[in-house]
């Protein structure tokens, strides 16, 4: 008779621990044999990463809200591996899902893969991209421009063109992030209503689709794919290579601030500087007690200043900031100055407060990092960010500010982080790409840039829903930039008109709808 071993009794509940644990992590945390088992055959088995401490970073981003795990990510060596990643599993029985995860700047898990494979965009710097990610160009038909990694960030695009006098001529407000990412989206900034979104100003793509297909496209070749990926959520190809318009870099410019206490008259000037030629930039926000005027910005006003500027908050309901910038050459250092006060001579903003500042090229575009150092190291930059960033047309930004701005913003007093308030021209942006936003000559640009802790960022976001609801019921049609929805009905809302050609697009080149699952457009009820 064979004997039955005995195990004390803290094994035991030790062993139950460990099986129920199992079991609960499983939910959010796949195993490997969540993936098919001839994974591990491909060349590229090496550089896929099963582990906890790998799944983990790939289940966060920047919003922090929401964590999904995926089963393995991958750390391409080459552009070779996406495409063998991808095309296995466009031939697998039962595919699974793909995310390319640049700077993970996404605040609702749009980068994630959850039982699926995150690729890891920025490994392809530290292989054989190396030093060959950048590289610029001239040719008679397109002049400048620079052929740009995917994977690559836009302060690195921004260094390196600089070094040839040149730089792109369309920003995001922040550089630390991917270029892949950004025209996946827009990228959108002060310079939008000049120069149009980031996605306006791209010659030429190399695009993997769902299939595992490698394409070169542009408005000449494989057009179709080339309007379809730019503003696409990630929907239809993974961007590795991007070829981006570019410019004489100024040297330096002159940076201007303005405060107003109406917003009529606030408005009204922002749309006279936008439809004038002569600024390269224009944006607005609304300025609060707890959103002093330095915010997420380099330092710009002086301790005296700022007192002075603070003053104004005890005899004005809301305040409101317009901020210009006008860029200038070795060739026009002389009369710059000139030029800028003709240009603002007839704007509304109060009496005295107009304030103004010369700074380096570089610094004026990338004035958002030094804050993002110092809220890193006081524990402050990796919160949750409950952001909602939302294009408003013209016709409704009168109600907008009324309903939102003062009554929810304002008189609530829940929000912590910036509130931006700017126009862009609709001209400027390509109705064949498919990013959407209203059908109107201007529309706004508002972002509010929430920070929270952990639980009162549920604050926040409650205070984000009041915000579309009221836009609801008042009529006004916004559009969600960086959207985020939790209905199919929602998505067909968004996308409008476009959403028969989204959807043929997603047939044509992501069938099986392998592609950015964490947008969660096609994968919802």
């Amino acid at each position: 008779m064979a004997r039955t071993r005995s195990f004390p009794k803290h094994f035991i509940l030790l062993f139950i621990v460990i099986i129920n644990s199992t079991s609960i992590i499983g939910k959010s945390k796949p195993l490997p044999n969540s993936l098919p088992c001839d994974i591990r055959s491909l060349d590229i088995a090496a550089r896929l990463r099963f582990d906890h401490d790998a799944t983990k970073i790939a289940s966060t981003d920047f919003g922090n809200l929401t964590h999904q795990i995926p089963a393995a990510v991958l750390n391409p060596s080459s552009v070779k591996d996406i495409v063998d990643l991808t095309k296995f599993s466009y031939n697998c029985s039962v595919p699974f899902s793909i995310a390319a995860r640049g700077h993970a700047h996404s605040v609702r898990g749009q980068a994630m893969a959850y039982n699926g494979v995150v690729v890891n965009m920025t490994s392809l710097n530290d292989h054989n991209r190396k030093g060959s990610g950048l590289r610029i160009s001239w040719s008679a038909s397109l002049g400048s421009y620079a052929d740009v990694g995917g994977e690559q960030l836009w302060i690195d695009v921004l260094n390196a063109t600089l070094e040839h006098g040149l730089a792109p001529v369309s920003w995001t407000d922040y550089l630390y992030l991917t270029v892949g990412g950004t025209l996946s989206n827009a990228g959108i900034s002060g310079q939008a209503f000049c120069y149009g979104p980031q996605i306006n100003n791209v010659h030429e793509l190399d695009v993997i689709t769902g299939r595992g297909e490698f394409l070169t496209c542009s408005k000449h070749k494989n057009s179709e794919l080339f309007y379809a990926v730019l503003g696409g959520l990630g929907q239809f190809g993974i961007i590795t290579r991007a070829r981006i318009v570019l410019d004489k870099a100024p040297k330096r410019v002159k940076w201007v601030q303005m405060f107003y206490s109406n917003f009529s008259a606030f408005s009204k000037d922002q749309e006279h500087l936008i439809s004038t030629k002569g600024l390269d930039y224009v944006e607005g926000s609304l300025t609060g007690d707890d959103n002093h005027p330095n915010n997420w910005r380099s330092p710009f006003f002086s301790p005296a200043d700022q007192s002075r500027i603070a003053s104004l908050f005890t005899k004005y309901e809301v305040i409101y900031g317009m901020e210009v910038v006008k860029y200038y050459y070795d060739l026009s250092v002389d009369t710059v100055d000139e030029e800028l006060q003709m240009l603002l001579k007839e704007l509304n903003f109060i009496p005295g407060f107009i304030f103004m500042k010369d700074a380096s090229f570089i610094d004026f575009l990338n004035r958002v990092r030094s804050e993002e150092l110092s809220l890193e190291a006081k524990g402050l930059w990796d919160v949750p960010h409950p952001w909602l960033n939302l294009f408003v047309p013209k016709s409704g930004i009168m109600d907008f500010n009324a309903g939102v701005l003062v009554d929810i913003i304002h008189k609530q007093n829940k929000t912590s982080g910036p509130i931006l308030v700017y126009p862009i021209n609709q001209q400027k942006w390509d109705d064949r790409m498919s990013a959407v936003v209203p059908d109107e000559e201007t529309i706004y640009a508002v972002g509010f840039l929430h920070s929270g802790g952990a639980i009162d960022w549920q604050v926040l976001d409650g205070q984000n829903k009041e915000i579309l609801q009221f836009c609801n019921k008042a009529g006004i049609k916004v559009k969600q930039y960086l959207p985020h929805y939790e209905t199919k009905e929602e998505w067909v809302n968004h996308f409008g008109a476009k959403w028969s050609i989204f959807n043929e697009r997603k047939a044509k080149f992501d069938p099986k709808m392998i592609l950015s699952p964490g947008q969660g457009i096609f994968r919802l009820g």
